[in-house]
């Protein structure tokens, strides 16, 4: 069994070794100009103005937080359109062919996750959660 993983063993051995050697020749051999400049902080090319711990506004985290839900949730659309034939298929299935009935069981299944995510799309759009306008 173990033979089984060595050649993975061996690429990640390879690969951090390779990292190591490079970082180490980067820190030995590259030019080290130490200056006031160098050292300052760096924003974007301009000064930094103000305080960094400012405040962001909820709405931010809150558009945030829903872009993940809805990208998560979407996310389950490829798992079904691989086992759409499967799942829609009376019986089994024959070299990728379904001689039997079809189903609507794998369509309705879709239907009814999409009917839940237009209705919580509907209701944060409702709230005015998000918005653009």
């Amino acid at each position: 069994m173990s033979a089984n993983y060595s050649p993975v063993l061996v690429a990640l051995l390879f690969s951090a070794g390779f990292g190591g050697v490079f970082l180490a020749l980067a820190a030995f051999m590259g030019p080290t100009h130490v200056t006031a400049e160098k050292l300052s902080p760096f924003e974007c090319g301009s000064d930094p103005i103000g305080s960094p711990r400012v405040r962001f506004s909820v709405k931010f985290y809150q558009v945030a937080i829903l872009f993940l839900v809805f990208d998560i949730e979407s996310a389950f659309l490829y798992p079904w359109a691989v086992l759409f034939r499967k799942l829609s298929c009376a019986s089994d299935l024959v070299a990728g062919i379904c001689t039997s009935g079809v189903t609507f069981f794998g369509f309705g299944e879709m239907l009814v996750f999409l009917a839940v995510l237009v209705v919580a799309l509907a209701y944060v759009w409702r709230k005015k959660a998000i918005g653009w306008a």
